[in-house]
């Protein structure tokens, strides 16, 4: 058995474009009830928001001032810190100054100290040929001058070519012909005044020579031979 449906007719009317509802739903709140109960809703809606937002300031605040009073404290102690390390700063540079100024008198110390030493080992080279020198000058002043020659050769061949290089030698070097020139005049000198006393003294020293050779033979020999000059 076959039966025909017809297609069933809505009775609401089709509904209107979005636009309109909206141009429909914002004109009904104006008209009659509605607008006061939109009204109610929206104060209510807003006090819900406000305690809400007073709720989260709450919970937040506490939060909040914690932070700024430990960011006050972490402030202070920063102040602190700063001042010490100024301070500390301040000591240090005046220390290190300090220290500074030790260390270059230490320094200024060391060289003088090496200096010294320095002068020192000098002095000790140059001592031994001081001492010759003074050696000669005292045998030349008295007369000893066969010693005198012996110590200026020791003196030129020995002594002086060690020290070479300083001025005084160099000076002893230049001097020493000189002196042996004044060694060899003295020399000279003494062995004629010698020579010439001899010659005055010779029929005395020939009358003392006799009599002390019969004087030998007189006591046998070995004889003592006195020389008188």
């Amino acid at each position: 058995m076959r039966s025909d449906r017809s297609p069933s007719l809505s009775s609401q009317p089709p509904p209107a474009p979005a636009g309109e509802q909206t141009s429909l739903s914002g004109w009904s709140v104006y008209d009659g009830e509605e607008h006061g109960r939109f009204m109610e809703k929206l104060e209510t809606r807003i006090r819900n928001h406000d305690r809400e937002i007073e709720k989260m300031c709450n919970f937040h605040y506490q939060g909040f001032v914690d932070s700024i009073t430990e960011l006050l404290k972490v402030r202070g102690e920063a102040q602190k810190l700063k001042n010490q390390v100024t301070d500390t700063n301040r000591k240090l540079q005046h220390e290190g100054k300090e220290l500074v100024i030790a260390m270059e008198e230490l320094k200024q110390c060391r060289l003088q100290q090496r200096n010294i030493s320095a002068t020192v080992d000098k002095l000790m080279l140059c001592l031994p040929v001081l001492e010759m020198y003074s050696k000669l000058r005292d045998q030349m002043k008295t007369k000893r001058h066969y010693p005198a020659l012996k110590t200026l050769e020791h003196l030129e061949h020995t002594y002086l070519p060690q020290v070479s290089h300083y001025r005084f030698c160099k000076v002893m070097v230049d001097n020493i012909p000189k002196l042996r020139e004044e060694i060899k005049d003295v020399s000279m000198s003494d062995l004629k005044d010698f020579l010439e006393s001899i010659r005055k003294h010779s029929d005395k020293i020939g009358e003392t020579a006799m009599k002390q050779v019969g004087l030998g033979f007189m006591i046998g020999w070995p004889m003592t031979l006195q020389v008188f000059c």
